[in-house]
């Protein structure tokens, strides 16, 4: 009886996760245990802490405020002072690690020059304090003026890296682009719904394209970020014997996988983000993994 109260659950969150209309609060609810898995907490002390415990596992952290989509000029403000607040946080803390921040939670949907200076204000921040900084990627329409912002920020600022996603089709062009310009790619394979005019819907095409943009990256000499839980993706990056290059993963994701590559002394950084506006975050990390979805499911069962 358990397991098909467990089959009938999973159904019912399938069917929530994949609505573009779902009840937030609701969400909320359902999400809140399966969620602290891969999201440190509320506050900058949790996402400290959490940052210090990767650390003590032989892992570089990359902080996160939760936030994007945001139209609110104050909120964007808001956001802002968070990260700056954060890089010292994290300097007096004495964590190995930096910040990475999505490019719609500093101002991108409200004001494109706003956002450029925020994370120019980021930038030289970071630099002070010997820090790198990290630009996230979000949906495909805001694609174009990541890049473009990225770019003017890493003309005074190179300690800089965005995320580029192997299933939009335009990923190679960009990245022979950044490479030209001497930038730095962290690979994803992308989380977002996106059109098949944009994007590569199957699995084995996301996975053929980054493969591709795995050696073009490795090829092009600059440093690069292998972001992804594929194991086989993993080591075919691991097999490319590149010296120019970290593993990135997410937080209470693949936590055997992290240990396997500091054991062989290949250099991982994991990615923590905290915040109250966890839901967006927690619901594509449910859609990305059939696993995910499970412990969602019994944990709804357990109560």
């Amino acid at each position: 009886m358990k397991r098909v109260n467990v089959l009938l659950t999973t159904t019912a969150a399938t069917q929530a996760l994949h609505s573009h209309s779902y009840d937030s609060s609701l969400l909320e609810r359902l999400l809140f245990r399966v969620a602290k898995r891969w999201v440190a907490g509320y506050s900058a002390d949790e996402a400290i802490n959490a940052a210090l415990d990767a650390n003590r596992r032989g892992m570089s952290a990359i902080l996160n405020f939760l936030g994007e989509d945001v139209v609110d000029k104050a909120q964007v403000g808001l956001a802002v002072r968070e990260y700056l607040s954060l890089m010292d946080l994290t300097k007096a803390k004495g964590v190995r690690g930096c910040v990475s921040a999505k490019p719609t939670q500093l101002g991108l949907a409200v004001d494109y020059d706003m956002c450029l200076q925020n994370f120019i204000a980021l930038a030289k921040k970071a630099e002070e304090l010997g820090q790198f900084l990290w630009i996230d990627m979000e949906s495909a329409k805001f694609t174009e003026d990541t890049i473009t912002i990225y770019l003017e920020v890493l003309k005074e600022y190179p300690m800089t890296g965005v995320a580029i996603q192997a299933y939009l089709r335009r990923s190679g062009a960009d990245i022979l682009h950044i490479i030209e310009h001497g930038g730095k790619v962290r690979l994803v394979k992308g989380a977002y719904h996106e059109p098949e005019e944009h994007a590569f819907t199957t699995e084995e095409e996301v996975d053929g394209n980054y493969s591709h943009l795995l050696k073009m990256l490795a090829d092009g000499g600059n440093f690069f970020a292998v972001a992804t839980h594929d194991g086989r993706l993993v080591d075919e990056a691991a097999n490319l014997q590149a010296n120019n290059c970290e593993f990135q993963m997410l937080m209470g994701i693949r936590d055997e996988l992290k240990s396997q590559l500091v054991s062989r002394g290949l250099p991982v950084s994991e990615y923590i983000p905290y915040g109250s506006q966890w839901l967006p975050y927690s619901v594509r990390r449910i859609r990305e993994r059939k696993r995910n979805l499970l412990l969602l499911a019994r944990s709804l069962v357990q109560s």
